[in-house]
């Protein structure tokens, strides 16, 4: 009996002698587990925190999840890093351990059979792995023969659930593709993804210009404002980000972009979280045992993303109450919902006829120049649709704007690209300007286009300097107003004759009828069609404007291209783009219904394609997977089809000038339609190519000799067809980074590859993972995407030889070497030595769809 009473003894000292020992130890090496059942925790070295198995303390399920708490807080069970959050386990059978591939695997039991949870998704396989728990909370898979103890095969930090501790970056790792940011959980007992996200979102193409955002869903909730080398700028609590006890860092180059913090006290405690509507900076107060809240975003009405509508400020009155005010130059859309406070419209130009925007205008000594007008101390408007560039003053970067028809503000300030801490660099808007305000603390300047003349007045913070004489602009206006009262009443004697009683439409006169060979549609039919241009008929937008799914009465479908006032598209464009349109008839070509201008409204009116645009498939981790590769061909071969029918085949020679996967719209069943002819030009006879002074397209699309002379033929729409057969084949963009070592973008990537006799690795993945019986087909198609995209327009085939070639029919020659070639060819080149000469006065309109 006594032998009984010293065994059972000896049994319970071992156990707690073992579960002591194991709670103290913070790694697990092969062979070992942890395991839920005994309530084993992994604590890291100096006691900070700890791994284990839990439950949350307000559910009522008995859900278990394995997680990073903190162990040096009595009583309190806050949760900042979850593995499984999506999949919990319904029991206490989890487990954890190190599998023969090296990597950290969580296992749970269901009928006696192993099921796997959740693992880590190390490509390294270790000689020696082991995972260890940091005492800054970061859990780490490691090579114990790596002599590089920061050196981690595997990383928690790097895949953060609603957290941000010290030394955790938010943001990307561009080398590996990887984007670090906080998704809320659903509710308080159900950690997986909420509606909310946090992180930072890079501008296309160029990752200049980046920002920090939370998301509800994909609607953007609140934007952060820019980095100005010290804090995010333009919030209402940006002051309280500079909490004396943290240090925040910014990191922004060719490898990472992202945000960290660190505390200066070693001892102090805290945490960003990210919740429902909110996120919070929150530090433990240990004398009181809880979180204090220092600051938490959006701080006030006027944080929330674009409350005032676009061109218009948020303004806060002395007793905090939000208020719109649109901007100087501006004025509200519809006044009538501004003066009962829906301000969601936002405002639109006094005047949108630019001085130096002409095409057709060769008297460019005789332009007057735009205004700027510069408004101090403002949260920079939203850079989606920026272009930044470093290693320009604020002259040269006025000028850059000034000569693009797209531009319509510009800033000097910091973006994070020019060396040192306090670089300062050239950011043009295009398009309107979004979710601006009067911050409390970090503003910057912004210099936004007028059109000339603008009379102005000079004041303080919002208000604009005069650039030019006031006495001209007096002159001018004097002069006019003496005829102003008789032009006046010329113009409403004149419209009465015009208009008829009730009519949308103003009467056409028979010349315009017989010029454009063209019906034009009711304004009042299209509204009712789209459900007054509703968001939920939205079908996408590009440079030129949004464009809706409509129905008519009868159930014709059809998709109207609404073109917006500051698209850079006017009426030039607009009739080129009906007239050419109109003559046109192939398969691969899009059919146009009709037009309608009413007022200031241009629409369009084109046959509905009921699966988008052809960037929808081939650039979406998704949706590419469904095309492929005798699809993707047969859409090859049929925008190859309507180019030769553009270039040779049509009454008169047309050059198409933004061919793009944007502008590929595709049937229902993926038939290829080029669309968007806006930007068209036609040859006549034996015309082959022409120059202009003002260059229009999209970067990355356009042929070397336009970007930088204006010169333009049916090489240049070449160039364009083979840049997209590449993206097509591969499925990635033609303006990313493809080659972290040389900067290569995917016309370098191809080339390099063809020169090592490794095409293959630039077909897209999704291709190659079944057996892929079309491989030679795929390779022909990126030599001759080669071939098309070659530096000289003499080298590249005309579209009728490009067809032979995809047919197979003719041998192919070796291609030389292709025009862009890297990141910085492509974006550079306006400093390069091809630079435009300034008696061009051209001027490049990026015209680049979401």
């Amino acid at each position: 009996m006594e032998f009984l009473s010293f065994l059972v003894t000896f049994v319970v000292l071992n156990l707690l002698l073992f579960r002591t020992t194991f709670a103290v130890v913070d790694t697990i090496r092969p062979s070992e587990f942890m395991r839920d059942n005994n309530t084993a925790l992994l604590v890291s070295k100096e006691g900070r925190f700890e791994l284990g198995f839990f439950t949350p303390t307000t559910s009522s399920s008995k859900n278990r999840y394995l997680g990073i708490r903190y162990n040096n807080i009595r009583g309190d069970q806050t949760v900042v890093w979850l593995a499984n959050r999506c999949e919990p386990i319904k029991d206490s059978s989890g487990s954890l351990t190190i599998d023969s591939t090296g990597n950290l695997v969580l296992f749970t039991r269901q009928n006696n059979r192993r099921k796997l949870v959740w693992s880590t998704n190390s490509s390294k396989q270790a000689q020696k792995p082991f995972v260890q728990l940091l005492d800054n909370g970061n859990l780490v898979l490691r090579d114990e023969k790596d002599a590089n103890t920061t050196k981690y095969l595997w990383e928690s930090f790097d895949y953060p659930t609603e957290t941000i501790l010290p030394g955790m970056k938010l943001g990307w790792d561009l080398r590996r593709g990887l984007n670090r940011r906080l998704s809320s959980w659903k509710s308080s007992d159900d950690p997986c993804h909420g509606d909310f996200t946090y992180g930072i979102e890079l501008d296309e193409p160029n990752h200049t210009y980046p920002q920090l955002f939370i998301r509800y869903g994909t609607t953007k909730f609140f934007r952060e404002g820019p980095w100005n080398a010290i804090s995010f700028s333009g919030t209402s609590n940006n002051k309280s980000i500079s909490w004396h006890d943290s240090d925040y860092q910014f990191v922004h180059n060719n490898d990472e972009v992202y945000f960290s913090y660190n505390v200066k006290k070693n001892s102090n405690i805290s945490r960003i979280v990210l919740g429902e509507r909110v996120l919070e900076y929150k530090e433990w107060l240990e004398e009181k045992q809880v979180w204090n809240s220092y600051y938490t975003l959006p701080g006030d009405q006027c944080d929330y993303y674009g409350t005032c509508g676009a061109n218009s400020q948020c303004l806060l009155n002395e007793v905090h109450t939000m208020f719109c005010k649109c901007l100087e130059g501006f004025k509200p859309k519809n006044q009538e919902n501004w003066n009962a406070m829906n301000w969601s419209e936002g405002c639109v130009r006094n005047s949108t006829s630019f001085a130096s925007c002409d095409d057709d205008d060769d008297d460019d000594h005789n332009k007057e120049k735009d205004l700027f007008l510069g408004f101090v101390n403002l949260k920079v408007p939203d850079s989606q649709y920026t272009w930044a560039s470093k290693s320009v003053n604020l002259e040269e970067c006025k000028a850059k704007c000034l000569t693009n028809c797209s531009c319509m503000a510009y800033s000097f300030t910091y973006s994070g690209l020019s060396e040192g801490p306090n670089g300062t660099d050239c950011v043009l808007w295009f398009g309107d300007l979004f979710d601006i305000r009067q911050p409390y603390y970090g503003g910057q300047h912004i210099y936004i286009r007028m059109p000339f003349p603008t009379i102005a007045r000079s004041g303080g913070n919002g208000k604009f300097k005069v650039e030019r004489a006031v006495i001209i602009s007096a002159i001018f206006l004097l002069i006019g107003l003496s005829c102003g009262i008789i032009l006046i009443g010329f113009y409403i004697r004149r419209r009465k004759r015009y208009f008829n009683a009730g009519d949308t439409l103003p009467k056409r006169n028979k010349s315009e009828d017989e010029d454009l060979e063209f019906p034009s549609f009711d304004q009042h039919t299209l509204s009712i069609a789209t459900d007054n241009f509703s968001e939920n008929n939205k079908l996408g937008e590009g440079g030129f404007g949004p464009v809706y799914k409509g129905t008519l009465e009868g159930g014709q479908e059809i998709a109207v291209k609404r073109l917006s006032m500051y698209s850079g598209q006017g009426a030039n464009e607009f009739k080129n783009e009906i007239k050419l349109i109109a003559k046109l008839q192939h398969r691969n070509l899009v059919k146009i219904f009709g037009y309608c201008i009413h007022r200031e409204m241009k629409l369009l009116i084109y046959e509905y394609m009921s699966n988008k645009s052809l960037d929808y498939f081939i650039f979406d981790e998704i949706h590419r997977r469904l095309l492929e590769w005798p699809k993707r061909f047969q859409i090859v071969c049929g925008i190859a089809k309507g180019l030769l029918y553009l270039h040779h085949d049509s009454r008169l020679r047309i050059i198409h000038r933004d061919l793009k996967a944007s502008n590929v719209l595709l049937d229902e069943d993926m038939n290829p339609k080029i669309s968007d002819f806006g930007l068209a030009r036609t040859f006549g006879g034996d015309q082959i190519e022409e120059n202009t002074k003002k260059v229009v397209g999209t970067y990355g699309y356009m042929a070397p000799e336009y970007a930088s002379d204006g010169l333009f033929s049916i090489k240049s729409d070449v160039f364009s067809f083979g840049t997209l057969m590449l993206e097509i084949v591969s499925g990635k963009r033609s303006r990313g980074f493809y080659d972290e070592n040389n900067g290569l973008n995917l016309i370098g990537l191809a080339w390099t590859l063809m020169k090592e006799g490794n095409e293959f690795k630039l077909i897209d993945k999704y291709l190659l993972k079944d057996p892929f019986d079309n491989m030679e087909e795929a390779l022909r198609c990126i030599h001759i995407g080669l071939l098309c995209v070659q530096q000289k327009p003499v080298d590249r085939p005309n579209m009728s030889s490009v067809i032979l070639m995809l047919s197979g029919e003719k041998v192919l020659p070796h291609p030389k070497p292709p025009a862009y070639f890297t990141i910085s060819d492509l974006w550079d080149g306006d400093r390069s030595s091809s630079t435009i000469p300034p008696s061009c006065n051209t001027s490049i309109t990026v015209v680049e769809g979401r």
